[in-house]
């Protein structure tokens, strides 16, 4: 895949014509847009995640994927031949230098429905996992046991999470190699207690964002992700930390967590 900071830089011709190299990155990101787009779709369609009359609760964590997810279903909602509802979500979890204004700024730009839930649960996780200690495993669940509850609150049917397909293939991986056993994520997956259904949108791309950018889906959201995406978990000072709710990702199981703590990464 083509990576689109480098697309002036293609040919000597195009890096002597800025309004070539312009228009051959603008059809860049109408080609990948186009690509994400129908493979969204077609998840959709296979696994029937998303029915008529659902509202979808999407996970926004701050980081690319989740934006790029977010645009995809605006444009998607648009020419369904179903009608669905959709509000984002955030998870604030008071890490130290959360950005807070920008997740607001951004959805109020784009006319969508959104709440922003406040949970210290920063604070819980310092309190309860010694200092050099791995806090993922805590903090993943007390996340996805908010979202589980906002979910309720909202009324949202569908929870809408951003794991792509190497997210997907990793976790196998993981399960296989340390917890000796043959499980993955699937692309929907009902909760133990039957009331929350979960939807991960990418199951057909690889990581969607890794090649184009902070937002591949629309060059709109670019400015407004990069500050969020930048940031680094507070409580593991490691990584960027995901306040979706959905666990901490393969990534963050191989930076975060030792051996011992990755017998049972999230399903």
């Amino acid at each position: 895949m083509v990576n689109l900071m480098n697309i002036a830089t293609l040919t000597p011709e195009i890096d002597a014509d800025p309004k070539a190299a312009q228009k051959k990155a603008e059809l860049e990101i109408n080609k990948l847009s186009k690509r994400l787009h129908r493979q969204v779709g077609q998840a959709i369609t296979d696994f029937n995640m998303i029915e008529d009359g659902d509202k979808v609760m999407v996970c926004l964590s701050g980081g690319k994927d989740s934006y790029a997810m977010l645009d995809i279903l605006i444009n998607l909602k648009q020419r369904a031949p179903i009608k669905f509802d959709i509000i984002a979500v955030n998870l604030d979890q008071k890490q130290p230098g959360f950005p807070e204004e920008i997740l607001p700024a951004y959805l109020k730009s784009r006319g969508v429905d959104f709440h922003i839930e406040n949970q210290d649960t920063y604070s819980i996780v310092k309190r309860l996992i010694p200092e050099g200690k791995t806090t993922c495993s805590l903090c993943s669940r007390l996340r996805r046991g908010i979202l589980y509850r906002v979910a309720g609150d909202l009324g949202a049917t569908k929870i809408a999470l951003g794991h792509h397909r190497d997210d997907i293939v990793t976790t196998l991986f993981l399960n296989m190699f340390f917890g000796s056993r043959m499980k993955g994520m699937p692309p929907k997956l009902v909760s133990d207690d039957g009331k929350n259904v979960i939807i991960r949108r990418w199951p057909m791309c690889a990581s969607p964002t890794s090649c184009a950018g902070p937002s591949t889906a629309s060059s709109r959201s670019s400015r407004a992700t990069s500050a969020a995406a930048r940031r680094t978990c507070s409580a593991c000072r490691s990584r960027p930390c995901s306040t979706t709710g959905t666990g901490a990702s393969p990534a963050a199981s191989r930076t975060c967590s030792p051996p011992w703590a990755i017998s049972s990464p999230r399903t």
